[in-house]
């Protein structure tokens, strides 16, 4: 009797311990964290980011052979020194910020993703880890510092990056991921023609920012096409700044002097209705400024979930 009491115990303390495990919570995804991009210029690209979009300089939290570049306490764009395999390839990983890293690295493990064995510590104390999206993209969640400060950057030329952009082959397969795994929400979808889509809006769950997905042709996971160039490439690995007022803010850039490099020539509407004005760092990578919200009416479909605050 006493032998079937601590096995029927025994067995209760696994039933409980299993129910945990399928009952893994997923901790909040909150907004974007940051892009991180290869330079192959580190003085040029310095001078791009520090003082033509005026981001304060620091060190990288999470690799010292980089800079980080930020924009508010808890987003920036980390530079990377190219790596001798890139090819045309100027994109490291996308990332976003989550409130538990250790709490989403178990979420994703107790769903059978493939994680690592255990988070980072960043040098400036925040916690983080990289996964592979299902078509290779290096997807990263990071908890920031508990103390995480303001950049002393003025000069920014806005202060909430808003969204990132990845080359995307299959939105059925990246939807496997972000949608039903993490929790993403439709935004807005749309193509340069009305019958085509080429952009895809998926917000994070816990905030307005969003993930782009940049549709190109090909098989799901067939990486980078092999007619594609380094510039174009550039204009789909991109991320996107807020703006109250796009044509405001190209007016500081002008009356700075800071429209250097390769830019368009003036702000337009884009096909979601926003004002936007693009600017490219030295390899290519696409900065968008992109007004908060709508003034015009949308092609392709409506906006299905509220604006990111300004």
């Amino acid at each position: 009797m006493h032998v079937k009491f601590f096995a029927v115990a025994g067995m209760a303390v696994l039933s409980v311990a299993t129910l945990a495990l399928t009952a893994q919570e997923r901790p909040k995804i909150t907004g974007v964290s940051h892009l991180a991009v290869y330079t192959s210029d580190a003085a040029a690209t310095d001078h791009y980011y520090r003082v033509v979009l005026g981001a304060e300089k620091g060190p990288d939290p999470e690799n010292p052979q980089g800079v980080k570049y930020a924009f508010s306490a808890t987003q920036f764009v980390e530079v990377l020194p190219v790596p001798p395999n890139a090819g045309i390839n100027r994109m490291d990983h996308a990332a976003f910020n989550t409130v538990n890293a250790e709490g989403m690295r178990k979420y994703l493990s107790a769903k059978g993703w493939k994680t690592p064995t255990s988070v980072t510590k960043g040098s400036d104390g925040s916690r983080w880890f990289a996964v592979q999206d299902p078509e290779g993209n290096k997807i990263e969640f990071v908890q920031p510092a508990a103390n995480a400060k303001a950049p002393n950057d003025p000069n920014a030329i806005g202060h909430h990056i808003i969204h990132v952009g990845l080359l995307v082959h299959s939105r059925e397969a990246e939807d496997k991921f972000y949608r039903d795994l993490l929790g993403f929400r439709p935004y807005w979808y749309g193509g340069m023609k009305d019958d085509k889509i080429d952009w895809v809006s998926q917000q994070v769950p816990d905030g307005h920012d969003w993930v782009e997905y940049m549709v190109t042709s090909g098989p799901s996971g067939s990486g980078i096409p092999a007619n594609m160039t380094q510039q174009t490439l550039g204009v789909l690995d991109h991320f996107a700044i807020g703006e109250k007022s796009v044509e405001d803010a190209f007016k500081v850039l002008q009356a700075g002097n800071r429209l250097e490099g390769r830019h368009d020539a003036a702000p337009k509407i884009g096909k979601d209705g926003k004002g936007q004005f693009n600017m490219y760092d030295p390899d290519g990578i696409r900065a968008e400024l992109m007004n908060f919200h709508a003034t015009e009416k949308p092609c392709c479909s409506a906006f299905t979930a509220q604006d990111p605050a300004e």
